[in-house]
């Protein structure tokens, strides 16, 4: 080739141009297909034109003599290796092409480095189905859009017309194919990287990553060869809900070992580590009982989160966010990124807690009501709700007394005395008791007449011995009715102090038993009694009085005697 190239630059001294072609293509029969040496003899806005030495000259595209992305820079006389395609086309002129002699060239050169597994270096230059076209020195390669890094990128302008190493995946000549990978390349750095970074991990050590991917619970970070959990709890001191709220894929961050685990590799990350706690001082910062404006940042079922601060919040439970407004879902009462004036009722550093309240920046109606009533004051109210265990009266537009079911009647204690009312009415009762601590007024209706059995209780103590009437027999012992207006109730255990008398089937009703009194409930005002407890005293009473007189007398007649006595 450089033989062929020499004697047409002396053409014009020796020969002629026909029997210099002559020559020429004597010598070279293949002269097509060849990458021979030529001339730039002129130059334009789109071509260079090229002389090779034969006939005519030939013209090729500008673009050919470019790297992908860069404008060559090229003088009329330069010598210049280009493709012959054709001796002639139907112009007369020579088809010459820089880029196949240059795809010539590069080809060679690529098959010795991928047979050696070197790398090659390349450019991307346009974008293809699937991938992206890659410029190796002349040779056109694909790139699959999988091989360009080792996570997936949305924006590769970056990467675009800039020379950088690539491995040759495959070769096919024949074909003309090239696929080549830029991921393989970057692989095998990130493992040369983890291995130095495994080698100085350590906890507390602080690095730069890249958000790799994110999940509910946190975010992985690309460390350069390790990935890394940052938890959701260790992004921010504030209250984040989700990761994605602080953070977003590809986006580079500086974190904190906080965690690291030698034996499985693992770390855990912080970002808040690197930001002063805002907790350290929230104890001085927060007094208890001092007043504040928050924001609310979260509503549960339980209560809401009020940012304080960046980085500090606290618990409204639901007890603590009204006076009045009770067994109601806090959203109900508030709403989120609501600004509110909040009390700190308490503050757990150990835990990171600061319980607030609401209701204790607003006048407390129970205390304003309790302080213009006292205990016996009779009042009236509509009937607000009616429960299983008492009815609710309204004491002003906010605040609701509470009569219990034992305090509506003397004589009915079950819950059917709740059937006399309904929803609305107006009734009257008087105050029992009243707590502004516990936000309650205690009522009663019964209280506004007389006791019934007040009477009845006359007389009748525990010890005492009372004559009873039987009014119901039943497996269980015997009831039975003490002054006509008091129940009692004997066990069949207390039926009689000899056991085969233990019966309560010897008792009729309408007869009268003397009996003990055993104990006296004031609430259900029953009474329990005991006839075995009545004849046991009397049986030591007798033995006491006439066991030492009636000498060799039997217990039947110190007993009949006994008895007699106290017929008389």
């Amino acid at each position: 080739m450089a033989g062929i190239a020499a004697k047409l630059e002396d053409r014009e001294e020796s020969k002629d141009f026909a029997a210099l072609l002559g020559e020429t293509l004597g010598e070279n029969e293949n002269f097509e297909g060849e990458v021979v040496t030529g001339t730039i003899v002129a130059l334009s806005s789109d071509h260079v034109t090229v002389d090779v030495g034969l006939k005519s000259e030939g013209r090729i595209p500008l673009k050919e003599f470019g790297l992908a992305g860069q404008r060559a820079e090229l003088n009329i006389g330069d010598p210049v290796e280009v493709y012959v395609d054709r001796l002639e086309d139907r112009n007369g002129e020579a088809v010459l092409s820089r880029e196949k002699a240059r795809r010539e060239e590069a080809w060679t050169d690529l098959e010795a480095l991928h047979e050696k597994g070197e790398n090659v270096t390349g450019v991307m230059f346009g974008k293809v189905k699937g991938g992206f076209t890659v410029d190796l020195n002349g040779a056109v390669a694909f790139l699959p859009g999988s091989q360009v890094d080792v996570r997936p990128i949305r924006d590769v302008s970056a990467l675009m017309g800039v020379p950088q190493p690539f491995q040759i995946l495959k070769m096919d000549r024949a074909r003309g194919n090239i696929v080549v990978s830029r991921r393989a390349i970057l692989e095998e750095s990130r493992e040369e990287a983890r291995s130095d970074l495994m080698d100085t991990m350590e906890e507390g050590k602080i690095l730069t990553g890249i958000v790799k991917n994110i999940t509910d619970y946190g975010a992985f970070v690309d460390l350069g060869g390790i990935d890394g959990l940052l938890h959701v709890t260790d992004i921010s001191w504030k209250r984040i809900n989700h990761p994605s709220e602080a953070l977003k894929v590809g986006q580079q961050i500086d974190v904190m070992v906080i965690r690291f685990n030698e034996d499985n590799g693992r770390v855990s990350l912080g970002m808040k580590q690197l930001e002063d706690d805002p907790w350290e001082n929230a104890e001085t910062l927060y007094p208890v009982g001092a007043t504040y404006k928050g924001r609310i940042s979260n509503i549960t079922d339980y209560g809401a989160f009020v940012e304080l601060d960046d980085g500090i919040e606290g618990l409204v439970h639901v007890s603590e966010m009204s006076w009045t407004k009770k067994n109601v879902h806090p959203g109900k009462i508030v709403s989120t990124s609501q600004e509110v004036d909040v009390m700190v009722l308490d503050v757990d550093l150990e835990k990171r807690r600061i319980s607030l309240g609401i209701k204790q920046t607003q006048p407390n109606p129970w205390a304003d009501y309790i302080d213009s009533k006292k205990v016996g004051d009779e009042i009236e109210g509509e009937v607000r709700n009616i429960t299983e265990f008492g009815l609710f009266v309204g004491l002003t537009d906010d605040i609701d007394g509470m009569v219990h079911i034992s305090d509506i009647s003397w004589e009915d204690q079950s819950e059917d005395v709740l059937k006399q009312f309904n929803k609305g009415d107006k009734v009257k009762a008087k105050i029992l008791e009243m707590d502004a601590d516990k936000e309650r007024v205690a009522l009663g209706i019964k209280q506004l007449s007389e006791d019934p059995f007040k009477g009845a209780l006359s007389g009748v103590a525990k010890g005492a011995v009372v004559t009873c009437t039987v009014t119901e027999t039943e497996n269980g012992g015997v009831k039975v009715s003490v002054n006509e207006a008091l129940n009692g109730y004997i066990k069949k255990a207390d039926l009689s102090a000899e056991r085969s008398e233990q019966r309560p089937d010897r008792f009729a009703v309408g007869e009268k038993v003397d009996a003990k009194v055993m104990k006296i409930d004031s609430k259900t005002r029953e009474l329990s009694l005991s006839i075995k407890a009545y004849e046991q005293e009397q049986n030591k009473k007798a033995m006491e009085e006439y066991g030492s007189t009636e000498s060799g007398a039997s217990l039947g007649d110190i007993l009949g005697a006994a008895l007699g006595d106290d017929k008389k």
